[in-house]
């Protein structure tokens, strides 16, 4: 009897593996979605019965049964380096040259794929089995998904067939198709809950869930493009390489070309181009990289981009619309942007029914009016703006838009930057202010809130249980009211909480770079953490002081005085401190006795052996201190490929000046 539920449990997986195979590979699928789930509850039932045979890569256990409480960092076997861009014809060619010339001529061929907008990750494979799903990150080290990937049925659990290599990293997109997307905005949408606006960040949204149950049903896929360590290679190209992905079960794209010269490529881009809402998920460009697998090593990388690849970027999409209203949103440094309220329009997949103008300079330079027609396009793909007035469908009733003269949220005064575009609500109190800064204060590269997001800040800020940054920390002391919110339960409360007592432990220079300080961004924060040690330190420190730390000049160290010398810049730091935030910054031990000891250094141009912030950690490790800008304080400056303004000025004022061979040497002393 045993053997027999054993072998039914075996047949069940593997035809529920070869029909996700046939679906997500082959596009060919030979069941419908009800045989299917028939197959499948079939293989939970027996498991039910017999918990003794389940095994990890069961199709049953995609979905784990508890949340887990926060992502790990991986670091990458092989980086995920980023891929360069190119907007023309003119600069493909010129790529082109730089492909032949690295080759002294031998002949090549290109594989072409549509450039997926989608979530980068990376998959591990060890003797065929999922061990390890990762995000891009900072192309070293990306967060440990795991838990969310085995959850999406396009990701083989356990990889088909017999020569699988002992281990197979498999690079590619994570991503939300079109009408799965708009289908599950369709039911948000009739349950009366905030639907998502595009199906990129709403992806990279689902894969930071916490509780895996949250991505599974979403129907979102995964699309192979590349690969990391494989032991063993088991082809020379690319091609070649893709096609054993998909005999083992891995997606790929089924529209990827090949072409033996880039003006075969360049003559089908128009093509291409009108493709690009044909395919079933968001694509913004096409990814131009070497077939064979030797010439990619033989070109090799900078420190960000492979030589052997090149990413080309469709043009920006534009449409027409007509301006119905302006809006003015209020962000939290207290600066008023119009916003165009438009007519709903169709624009590089999703419908846009408002658009930037930026600030008040831009809207005189476009005079732009209320009941114009605009010409409307997407600034990077993300982001809509106003890039022209279409004067001739000018209504004779167009309205001028004037500018605020109170802030359109509290009423405050508003006040122009000095000698800058920007105008801005001095009130510090101001509510929009408020949802905006607490956003930035619990954000990721700040204190690290986890479930502390935009819905949730602003529901807290409108029910009166935020009034500042403070406040977070006695929030403990409001369960019951946590608990009642809508889309709050026990265990959102319980993570919540978990989260903003964490992020007490935070060191200074994330708390600095939290505070919202005008001129103060991550980098500035950690350059004052490290130079004064403790928050009591800095809040010392004069104009002048605070000027003696590399990169700091006159406006900056201004602006920090005035936060600290303003009543609530004091009276919010007391609040912090009383609520057992740390207010310190843990020394780095730093060496003495290495050549960069005490000395500023500034990395200037591309470092084909590491990053710019590899090189800034190890210059941190050697007891120097990098810097941003170059000045007379500066010792050193590192020069690597494409050197900038920082190369000249070093020149210019007699700054000692080495190459990256110089640099390396420097730090193996």
């Amino acid at each position: 009897m045993a053997a027999s539920v054993r072998q039914r449990i075996e047949k069940l997986r593997e035809e529920i593996r070869r029909h996700d195979y046939l679906y997500y590979v082959l596009a060919r699928p030979e069941i419908s979605d009800r045989e299917y789930d028939r197959l499948f509850e079939e293989l939970k039932r027996l498991e039910t019965r017999h918990p003794e045979l389940v095994t990890p890569d069961s199709p049953t256990q995609r979905v784990g049964g508890q949340p887990i409480e926060g992502f790990t960092s991986v670091r990458h076997a092989v980086p995920m380096l980023s891929i360069d861009n190119t907007y023309d014809a003119d600069q493909l060619r010129e790529f082109d040259e730089r492909v032949a010339r690295g080759l002294g001529g031998e002949p090549y061929e290109y594989l072409v794929d549509p450039k997926i907008d989608g979530v980068a990750v990376s998959l591990r494979y060890e003797r065929g089995v999922l061990t390890l799903a990762a995000t891009r990150g900072d192309g070293t080290t990306g967060d440990d998904i795991t838990h969310n990937a085995r959850t999406i049925r396009a990701i083989p659990l356990k990889l088909i067939g017999r020569d699988v290599p002992d281990v197979l990293e498999v690079r590619g997109e994570i991503v939300w198709p079109k009408e799965s997307f708009r289908a599950f905005n369709e039911k948000l949408a009739a349950e009366g809950k905030p639907t998502f606006a595009n199906p990129r960040n709403a992806t990279a949204g689902t894969l930071k869930q916490l509780d895996p149950r949250n991505v599974a049903g979403r129907g979102l896929i995964f699309v192979a493009h590349g690969f990391g360590v494989i032991e063993p290679l088991p082809a020379d190209t690319a091609e070649a390489l893709f096609k054993k992905f998909a005999h083992w079960g891995i997606p790929v794209s089924p529209y990827r070309r090949l072409y033996k010269r880039i003006d075969d490529l360049i003559r089908d881009l128009p093509e291409w181009e009108r493709r690009r809402h044909e395919f079933p998920y968001e694509v913004d460009g096409l990814v131009v990289k070497i077939n064979a697998l030797h010439q990619r090593d033989a070109l090799g990388a900078t420190s960000r981009y492979p030589r052997w690849c090149i990413a080309y970027k469709f043009s920006a999409e534009q449409a027409e619309s007509v301006i119905r209203r302006v809006d003015f949103q209020v962000g939290k440094l207290g600066t008023i942007t119009p916003r165009a309220v438009m007519d709903p329009v169709h624009l590089s997949g999703t419908t846009v029914r408002h658009a930037t103008l930026h600030n008040f300079d831009q809207v005189d330079r476009l005079d732009v009016r209320v009941g114009d027609t605009v010409v409307v396009e997407k600034a990077g793909e993300i982001i809509p703006q106003v890039v022209r007035v279409v004067k001739e469908k000018r209504p004779k009733d167009a309205k001028r838009i004037q500018r605020p003269r109170k802030c359109p949220v509290c009423g405050g005064s508003v006040e122009q930057d000095e000698g800058g575009v920007y105008l801005r609500c001095i009130n510090p109190a101001c509510p929009a202010q408020l949802k905006e800064r607490l956003i930035h204060f619990c954000g990721r590269n700040q204190m690290d809130i986890e479930g502390a997001g935009q819905v949730l800040i602003e529901t807290l800020v409108d029910e009166g249980l935020l009034r500042d940054y403070a406040d977070l920390y006695h929030l403990h002391k409001k369960r019951k009211r946590l608990v009642a919110l809508e889309r709050m339960g026990e265990k959102s409360v319980e993570n919540l909480l978990s989260g903003i007592e964490k992020s007490k432990r935070q060191p200074l220079s994330r708390l600095l770079a939290a505070l919202n300080i005008r001129h103060v961004g991550a980098s500035t924060a950690e350059l004052l953490a490290e130079h004064f040690g403790s928050m009591e330190a800095l809040q010392k420190a004069s104009e002048e002081e605070l000027m003696e730390v590399e990169g700091i000049g006159p406006e900056v160290a201004g602006s920090i005085r005035r936060f600290f010398d303003s009543p609530e810049g004091m009276r919010i730091i007391e609040r912090l401190k009383d609520a057992g935030v740390n207010m310190k910054q843990p020394r780095r031990a730093r060496r003495t006795d290495s050549p960069l000891a005490g000395k500023t250094v500034v990395v200037t141009g591309t470092l084909s052996s590491m990053s710019r912030k590899e090189a800034q950690d190890a210059i941190k490790r050697m007891g120097g201190t990098p810097a941003g800008s170059v000045s007379r304080k500066t010792d050193l400056v590192v020069v690597g490929e494409n050197p900038g303004s920082k190369y000249d000025k070093a020149r210019q004022l007699g700054i000692n000046i080495i190459d990256e061979t110089k640099f390396l040497k420097l730090l193996e002393a």
